[in-house]
C-alpha cells in the first residue's frame, strides 16, 4: 500500500500550482543537518526544467546513500540551475540553528545563475528569501524541487562530514555525520568537544553550553 501511495504522488503539483498563478521560475529549497551536534547546516536550491520528473527523486532522509549519490549527478545534470549553501557551526552557535538554516537557504539561493519569482520551501516556517517564498509541510516527500535540493544539501553535507572524519577520527563523523548517536556521545564524554561542535548543542551531554 505504501509503495501504491507513493506513486500516486503527483510530484508536480506544486510546480503546477505555481505556474498557472504566474510564477515562470520556481525553485526548490531544503535543508540537510539542523540536528546534529556537529558540523555546519547546509541547504540546496534548485530549479529544475518544466515538467521534469526524475525517477527515484524523494525525500532524501528515504533514501541510502548510494542512492543519494546517483541522484545528486542526476539532478545536478538536468537542473537548469542549482547551488549549495551552508552555516557554520560558528554561525549555529552565534545566531541559533534556525536562522543559521536560513541563512543556508538564502546562500543556497544566491548562487543560482538567476533569482526565482517563487520559492518553494520545506517546513512551515518562511526564510527571509529574496523572492516570495511557499512554505510546504513535509515538503520534501511531495514536491519534485523540494526533494531534489534535499538530495542536494544532504549529499553535500555528508561529503564535508566523511572529510571531517579525516580530521577527526575519534568521533567516527564518517560513520553517524556529526548526529548524536550512542557512539558520538560516548566520543564526547571521552575526548570533549572538538572545533566543529556546536557548542550550544552539547549542554544535555556535557552539563554546560561551552563558550567558543
Amino acid at each position: 500500500m505504501k509503495q501504491q501511495d507513493k506513486q500516486q504522488i503527483d510530484w508536480l503539483r506544486y510546480e503546477r500550482e505555481s505556474a498557472e498563478k504566474g510564477f515562470a521560475v520556481v525553485c526548490g529549497v531544503d535543508e540537510a543537518g539542523r540536528g546534529p551536534l556537529a558540523g555546519p547546516v547546509f541547504a540546496g536550491a534548485v530549479i529544475l526544467p518544466k515538467d521534469c520528473i526524475i525517477t527515484g527523486v524523494n525525500d532524501s532522509k528515504k533514501l541510502s546513500e548510494k542512492k543519494r549519490e546517483e541522484l545528486y549527478g542526476t539532478i545536478t545534470e538536468k537542473a537548469l540551475s542549482w547551488g549549495v549553501g551552508f552555516a557554520t557551526e560558528q554561525e549555529i552557535d552565534e545566531i541559533n540553528i534556525l536562522q543559521a538554516t536560513f541563512l543556508a537557504m538564502r546562500r543556497a539561493v544566491e548562487k543560482l545563475s538567476s533569482i526565482p519569482q517563487l520559492a518553494l520551501v520545506d517546513g512551515n516556517r518562511t526564510p527571509p528569501l529574496p523572492m516570495l517564498v511557499r512554505t510546504i509541510i513535509k515538503g520534501d516527500g511531495c514536491c519534485e524541487s523540494i526533494a531534489a535540493a534535499s538530495i542536494l544539501a544532504k549529499v553535500s553535507r555528508d561529503r564535508l562530514m566523511l572529510q571531517l572524519d579525516e580530521l577527526y577520527p575519534q568521533y567516527g563523523f564518517a560513520k553517524h555525520k556529526g548526529y548524536g548517536t550512542a557512539q558520538h556521545r560516548q566520543a564526547l564524554l571521552q575526548y570533549g568537544p572538538c572545533p566543529i561542535h556546536r557548542r550550544t548543542f552539547l549542554k544535555k551531554i556535557l552539563g554546560t553550553a561551552y563558550e567558543k
